[in-house]
């Protein structure tokens, strides 16, 4: 396998870098943020380019660190086989999954505590005028109980972040390259990549599910993690049948 770094991952690595320069002296950073971090369809601050943009958004520096290694570790050895355009192709569509997991994820949190306020008597278009003021009723916190800080967490959720789109190419090198050997810079014992990898899906299940933080800061997207891995393993699946199926008939 050529080593060195591949056009698509070069090209998405300075994508990547530019946004964060951009996110760090344009506007203090926030001006960046409420252009292109992706919020909840329901708040007043989200635009359709959100659900592109996010993908190139960074945190902070570890955040960028981390997700820029993995891209080129992982990314070069998957497009040195799909080829630049289909690993374009196959990073964005990861990268979109992962973003509709993540909403679908958060509306279900805000319609769960939205349904319990209309129950309680309260109007949606005053419930909505107060969360779109960056604002919440006390009233609603007996009326939601335990739901009460997963209901205004999505609402004010923004999303960024490389990482869905990188589950998705993870997926592809563990099943293109299951033999291969991979370890966590704190727990350094090399695991075959068809073990490692679906053990850190299931771990970001688990705290996606729970919100119990086991790896990741408290504020990780866990379900686009998931959202992300999802779309490329079945896109890694309908593309490797399609291949059989073409075989097969030619």
């Amino acid at each position: 396998m050529r080593q060195g770094i591949t056009d698509a991952v070069k090209h998405l690595l300075i994508i990547n870098v530019l946004m964060f320069i951009g996110t760090m002296v344009i506007g203090n950073g926030q001006s960046f943020y409420q252009w292109f971090a992706l919020y909840f369809p329901k708040n007043p601050m989200f635009e359709p380019w959100q659900v592109l943009t996010h993908m190139f958004m960074h945190g902070n520096f570890t955040h960028i660190l981390f997700n820029m290694f993995a891209l080129w570790m992982f990314g070069t050895a998957v497009e040195q086989v799909f080829g630049m355009q289909k690993f374009i192709i196959f990073y964005l569509l990861s990268g979109f999954g992962a973003a509709i997991i993540q909403v679908a994820f958060l509306y279900f949190q805000f319609n769960t505590g939205l349904q319990a306020l209309l129950e309680s008597g309260f109007s949606q278009t005053d419930i909505m005028n107060v969360l779109s003021e960056g604002q919440y009723d006390k009233r609603w916190i007996p009326a939601l109980g335990d739901n009460f800080q997963g209901f205004l967490s999505a609402f004010n959720s923004t999303m960024v972040g490389a990482s869905g789109a990188i589950m998705g190419v993870l997926v592809a090198f563990g099943m293109l390259f299951p033999n291969s050997k991979l370890m966590l810079i704190f727990l350094p014992i090399p695991i075959k990549a068809k073990y490692f990898i679906p053990a850190i899906i299931a771990l970001d299940l688990f705290s996606g599910l729970t919100g119990q933080s086991i790896f990741s800061p408290s504020n990780t997207a866990y379900m686009a993690h998931v959202g992300g891995a999802l779309t490329g393993f079945l896109l890694m699946y309908f593309w490797k049948k399609n291949e059989r199926d073409k075989y097969r008939w030619n």
